[in-house]
């Protein structure tokens, strides 16, 4: 059947007769979710139902469909958003769009928080990362905070069973009794610029290998990262299994956690509060930094010893920093020899009673001088006699300011420096270049939050009542960033592999897409329904190709495009 007949015979069937679904870029995100097998997974965790019409796996597989839709349906609208959706098709056999309500949903985030969300993400991670091959050798470590609206007072064993009669059920009363400690939705240090709003943080580890998300956790709002990012290193380590190398910013650098991470390779930021670290920065000389492989980067290695540990510092000049601090120094100077200028001005025409409180009063304020230095000051005896009293003696200030050459001198050596330190001594294993290069890496961290808290994504519906089903949400989150990052490293590296490209937004070639484009490109395909006959809508080669690229998983979602491209061209 050519389009020109399919498209007349669409104008001659009754209503009735046709159903058109839209299967878009889901395809694609369905067809990861069956590759890394979520569904089983859950499953085999949560347990299933006898006669539930869609069991936990499903569910979860509807939320990260729903969450990867880019639409912004929050949860309560779920069967609304699935009523244009080819549900059956992408979920399963027999599964309703009004069966995926806001009970069935918050019932199974109830169970996924008793069963361990941390423990249910690591072990769904674990498994993508073997199964598409992803390299854990490096892994880096960072959290941020999500702001949140309400109160969060409700807890789980109320919200699970409040309407049934546990004492009747022993396995229900040993959940309620092993039910983990929920988090505390309260107010700390955001990230967000939102100190307003109360807030939650996300603990997570990303692969240093296409960004693959391994490790997530929710916390408290108020939780500070050193406070916990040794623990979580050493507890991800034992369950990896792999001497992999940690990879985090200042928070990890502590003496607790240094000493807590003993058994473990790591590579992070030095925080320059450190009197070692700034004393380092401030006087290491030009001449002993080397340029780096890596364009616009000076290094400078040292030996030192910190809590105990013999490790490598990295003393880091990067030339764009340098120009920047600078610029920032001057800026800085010139506003303080302001304001140094103007309290000298105030301070001058006060009057003391005697010299040694001048002196102290000069000396006070030229204390709070960051970058300047009194140079020159005279105390002069004021005398003074009016009519109706005796004769008066007092003394003002007179002084001048100049810039205190040696802290400025400082500073500007200091520019454009940090410091990054491993213990990973043999510089054979880890080389300075590689040093750096893993520590740019971070970024990976910031890109998995970046996705997580774009607008076009679901976290700005977390509106749920208890702080359980917003940790069972985090999850879900997460396992949407699993999804995403899986399928955007796959395509990569297939186009890498083949050698192929294709284009981009702006019709040029590449081999590193991003799968938010490659979910445009998957935009108006419908499974159409044709007395009772289904058929793949507007398909083309260019999708073929890229479909070719995904795992088999994503072919099954797609399938009867091979017919209808077939059709197209007779």
């Amino acid at each position: 059947m050519t389009t020109e007949v399919l498209e007349e015979t669409v104008v001659k069937l009754k209503p009735q007769e046709i159903e058109i679904e839209n299967i878009d870029h889901l395809g694609i995100v369905a067809g990861i979710i069956d590759s890394i097998g979520i569904v089983e997974i859950i499953n085999e965790l949560i347990g299933v139902e006898k006669d539930e019409k869609v069991n936990a796996g499903q569910v979860v597989k509807a939320m990260i469909i729903n969450g990867l839709g880019f639409v912004s349906k929050p949860l309560y609208m779920f069967p609304k958003y699935f009523e244009t959706i080819a549900c059956e098709h992408l979920i399963g056999a027999g599964v309703k769009p009004e069966y995926l309500n806001d009970d069935k949903l918050g019932r199974v985030m109830d169970k996924l928080f008793i069963k361990g969300l941390d423990t249910i993400f690591f072990i769904i991670a674990l498994k993508a990362a073997q199964k598409f091959g992803v390299s854990l050798s490096t892994s880096h470590l960072d959290s941020s905070s999500m702001h949140v609206h309400g109160q969060y007072n409700t807890s789980l064993p109320f919200v699970i069973f409040e309407s049934q009669k546990v004492g009747n059920n022993q396995e229900l009363e040993e959940l309620a009794v092993k039910s983990p400690k929920e988090i505390t939705i309260t107010y700390g240090y955001s990230r967000d610029h939102r100190p307003d709003l109360k807030q939650f943080i996300i603990e997570m580890i990303c692969s240093g290998d296409g960004d693959i998300p391994i490790f997530l956790k929710l916390a408290s709002g108020n939780q500070a990262d050193s406070s916990c990012f040794g623990q979580i290193a050493v507890e991800y380590q034992k369950q990896l299994e792999v001497n992999s190398l940690m990879v985090a910013d200042a928070a990890l650098y502590t003496e607790s956690n240094l000493k807590m991470m003993s058994e473990l390779r790591w590579l992070c930021r030095v925080p320059l509060s450190i009197k070692a670290a700034k004393t380092l920065i401030s006087t290491l000389a030009e001449s002993e930094f080397i340029d780096s492989t890596i364009p616009g980067y000076k290094l400078a290695s040292k030996i030192q010893n910190y809590a105990g540990i013999e490790q490598r510092w990295l003393v880091v000049q990067s030339q764009e920093r340098k120009e920047s601090d600078l610029h920032k120094l001057t800026q800085k100077i010139t506003k303080a020899e302001s304001k140094a200028v103007q309290d000298l001005k105030k301070l001058s025409q006060e009057r003391f009673a005697c010299v040694a409180d001048a002196i102290k009063a000069l000396s006070k304020l030229s204390k709070q001088f960051k970058y300047h230095q009194i140079n020159v000051s005279i105390v002069t005896q004021i005398e003074s006699k009016t009519k109706d009293s005796p004769e008066e003696i007092s003394y003002q200030i007179s002084a001048t300011v100049s810039q205190n050459e040696s802290k400025i001198n400082t500073e500007l050596l200091s520019a454009g420096r940090f410091i990054i330190a491993t213990n990973v001594l043999d510089s054979q294993e880890l080389s300075n270049d590689s040093m750096l290069s893993e520590y740019k890496a971070q970024q990976s961290c910031e890109r998995g939050f970046g996705f997580l808290k774009d607008p076009l994504f679901f976290a700005d519906s977390i509106f749920l009542k208890s702080p359980e089903r917003i940790e069972s949400l985090g999850m879900i989150m997460g396992l949407c960033l699993l999804v995403y990052t899986l399928a955007q490293r796959h395509i990569r590296n297939a186009l890498l592999e083949s050698k192929s490209t294709i284009k981009n937004q702006l019709g040029k070639a590449t081999n590193r897409p991003t799968l938010r484009w490659i979910f445009q490109c998957f935009q108006c395909i419908h499974l159409v329904t044709l007395n009772q006959e289904k058929h793949i809508s507007n398909w083309n080669k260019d999708r073929d190709f890229i479909l070719s690229l995904l795992p088999d998983d994503c072919l099954r979602y797609y399938q009867l495009s091979k017919s209808a491209q077939r059709n197209q061209t007779m």
